[in-house]
């Protein structure tokens, strides 16, 4: 395994392999906290812990335990009353979109599109896909940006009953007064994410056997720690996140001790590699920090899952030439990927003679028509003023 490693160190330019001391009290991992040379040297530290499925078992309940205590959320909290709100629906060709809304903790609401197919037969059972969003701001940004909603749209009309959510403060919850440099920013949108399948699973017209996610960015990120601490995700695709050398750059993703303690230290490469057994798929650039995934992340990643004998349940679609985002092409990727997994019906979408799932007959919608709330339906009497503080 060494020499595989320093090898690809070599082949991607990373220079030489340096070995360091491991801090001795639990540290932050933000951003670039170390180089490409200092991850291939960790992965190589890491994957000499385990070489069986049964020491890697082991070392992956020693990560979820790390994530969920440095998230503060173990022992997880009560999960208490969803309180769910869906309403204004508005059906389009193939789709429809509700706007939607459940309280993740007492008076906190996470806020959101929920997409459906309009062509399921009644009394269906449709797969759910959860779809987080990343960090592009405004007031057009987040869950409201046309990416985020063509994504959702066209997996809706696949099948899937999609839900596309709010980070705290943005769209609905920025509008609504709250910051996204809320000190309990990661807590809350990690324990979010938990609650959001909680929320799918409610619905009548969702199989609760069949939870997809995928998100890009920030959403990446949310993608690989929610599949990585909740076993009921049965297919990931994070696109443009997953790296050995960066750690994410916000709070959200990377201010709490998740990733190095004294007595385990792990990247979010092996994060993602939690997801094994189960059908992943990594997205990634040549433009930005995933650029080293097809010789460094993967044969890491690819190990794992060939412990479990499913070698071929790990993919990654790979373009050099592209920069960071979830755009056109790296949708196109996403799409096979969940309808074979997740057993859409791709019929009305995929195209044979481009080769391409057709995304002209989305409608993108403003965000006024996507809120939740307006003069029409008042936020509840209980919700949590912006800022305060959230009982866990």
């Amino acid at each position: 395994m060494f020499k595989k490693l320093l090898l690809l160190s070599a082949i991607v330019g990373l220079g030489p392999m340096v070995v360091f001391a491991q801090d001795t009290a639990p540290t932050l991992c933000q951003g670039n906290y170390h180089s490409e040379a200092d991850a291939v040297e960790q992965l190589e530290r890491m994957g000499a812990t385990f070489s069986t499925l049964d020491e890697w078992k082991q070392r992956a309940e020693k990560i979820r335990k790390q994530i969920l205590q440095g998230a503060r959320l173990d022992p997880l909290p009560e999960r208490t009353d969803l309180n769910p709100i869906v309403r204004n629906k508005r059906t389009y060709d193939g789709y429809c979109v509700e706007s939607a809304a459940f309280e993740s903790r007492p008076g906190f609401l996470v806020y959101g599109s929920l997409y459906r197919p309009t062509n399921s037969p009644d009394g269906a059972k449709s797969p759910a896909i959860l779809c987080p969003h990343g960090h592009a701001q405004g007031p057009a940004g987040g869950r409201y940006r046309p990416d985020q909603q063509n994504r959702c749209a066209t997996l809706a009309r696949m099948g899937a009953v999609v839900f596309s959510y709010d980070m705290v403060g943005f769209g609905d919850s920025q509008h609504l007064g709250w910051d996204h440099k809320h000190p309990q920013v990661m807590t809350l949108q990690t324990w979010s994410s938990i609650r959001a399948i909680d929320f799918m699973q409610s619905l009548s017209d969702v199989d609760p056997e069949q939870i997809g996610v995928t998100g890009c960015s920030g959403g990446g990120t949310q993608t690989f720690l929610l599949t990585a601490i909740d076993q009921r995700v049965k297919v990931a695709a994070p696109v443009t996140m997953v790296s050995a050398h960066f750690f994410g750059g916000c709070n959200c993703e990377s201010g709490m001790p998740i990733h190095k303690t004294t007595t385990l230290e792990t990247n979010n490469a092996e994060i993602a590699a939690l997801t094994a057994p189960r059908p992943l798929l990594l997205v990634s650039v040549g433009g930005d920090w995933t650029k080293n995934n097809p010789l460094v992340e993967m044969p890491y990643i690819r190990r794992v899952y060939e412990l479990y004998g499913k070698g071929d349940a790990v993919e990654n679609a790979h373009f050099p030439n592209q920069q960071h985002g979830y755009e056109f092409v790296k949708r196109q990727a996403m799409y096979p990927f969940m309808v074979k997994h997740l057993n859409l019906n791709n019929q009305s979408v995929y195209d044979k003679q481009t080769e391409l799932y057709d995304e002209s007959k989305n409608t993108v919608e403003t965000p006024e028509q996507m809120r939740v709330f307006d003069d029409q339906q008042t936020l509840p009497d209980h919700a949590l003023i912006p800022g305060t503080a959230v009982d866990f």
